[in-house]
């Protein structure tokens, strides 16, 4: 194992991939001469060439319009935006296009296509660049929906995506791309709609994904010094969601707490809610609580950006919460 950072881990699966597989290539706004707008292409252009490392014009409908159908005529395309908040401009091709042609077509005609990008806040960027968009993607049927917390997920998941035949929304985040971890050197695929158990423990479940799982490890890490054993699993996936993970470690625990940075309406955390007292019920000692972003659009300002995101001692506060019920 070696340390790299989340951005070189997903450079390294796109190159990876594109060594083994001539059909693959990588399209979007400063991804070939400039080296992308996180330098999570740095390199690639000099590798592959101009043909397969594509700059795009600002026109996220254009380009992956031109990616969907390439895709639907046999090539493997990547696009990147330079954020999900702007990908909002080509979800007629997502939703309409790409996710729908295998149905429409009565299965002839698929759509092996990864979208993605930046994912949700990072710092002081306004309302208009901070929204995280899990929720919305995977309310859309043919879509397969991951969203990462670490570069060994980022390339053995983007692996796997880009090996998919489906059209995959790979979410990252701005915040985390020069964070560090552990990637083995050889290769390695990750299996698409499996979470991963973080932190094993027996008193409370704490579910996440992406950065939030900072939030999660860190208040699991506040618990032990009060003797709470929280167990945190990281999702991954949100879209085919392990629920059987989730159930078995409910079972365990008898609590459960979701911590995701999407708004509280019709959220991640709602349809696991739904999910596991409706499979569940039986296990729970206390009610299902959830810590979300707040139900307004991010402001400015440092403080407003604080107080809109949830954080660790916030989240703590609520486990003990739930953990004190019923005793």
């Amino acid at each position: 194992m070696r340390q790299i950072t989340f951005r070189e881990a997903l450079r390294e699966a796109m190159q990876e991939e594109m060594r083994l597989d001539e059909r693959v290539f990588l399209m979007g706004e400063e991804v070939a001469e400039y080296n992308g707008a996180y330098k999570v292409s740095q390199g690639m252009l000099d590798e592959f060439g101009s043909k397969r490392i594509i700059d795009t014009p600002i026109a996220e409908l254009g380009f992956s319009a031109i990616a969907v159908g390439a895709a639907q005529n046999g090539l493997r395309p990547i696009v990147e935006f330079m954020t999900w908040n702007f990908a909002v401009l080509a979800l007629d091709q997502i939703l309409n296009t790409a996710s729908k042609m295998l149905a429409m077509s009565g299965g002839q005609v698929g759509c092996p296509i990864v979208f993605r990008g930046a994912n949700g806040s990072a710092g002081q960027l306004g309302a208009q660049h901070s929204t995280a968009f899990e929720s919305m993607y995977a309310n859309i049927p043919g879509i397969k929906v991951i969203s990462v917390s670490n570069p060994y997920d980022a390339k053995g998941l983007l692996k796997a995506a880009i090996r998919d035949d489906d059209p995959v929304v790979f979410m990252e985040s701005e915040l985390m791309y020069g964070d560090k971890g552990e990637v083995p050197e050889g290769e390695y695929i990750i299996p698409i709609g499996k979470a991963h158990i973080a932190r094993e423990g027996s008193d409370v479940t704490i579910v996440s994904f992406n950065k939030m799982m900072k939030v999660a490890l860190g208040a699991a890490e506040e618990l032990a010094k009060e003797n709470i054993s929280a167990e945190v699993i990281d999702l991954r996936t949100i879209r085919p969601l392990d629920w059987f993970t989730i159930l078995e470690s409910v079972k365990k625990t008898n609590r459960l707490v979701i911590v995701e940075e999407q708004w509280p309406f019709a959220s991640v955390s709602s349809e696991i809610t739904y999910r596991i007292q409706k499979e569940g019920f039986d296990y729970l000692d206390a009610p299902i609580r959830r810590i979300t972003s707040a139900d307004a659009p991010m402001h400015y300002a440092p403080n407003l950006v604080n107080a809109y995101l949830p954080d660790v001692t916030r989240t703590v506060k609520l486990i003990k919460e739930v953990m004190y019920l019923n005793k």
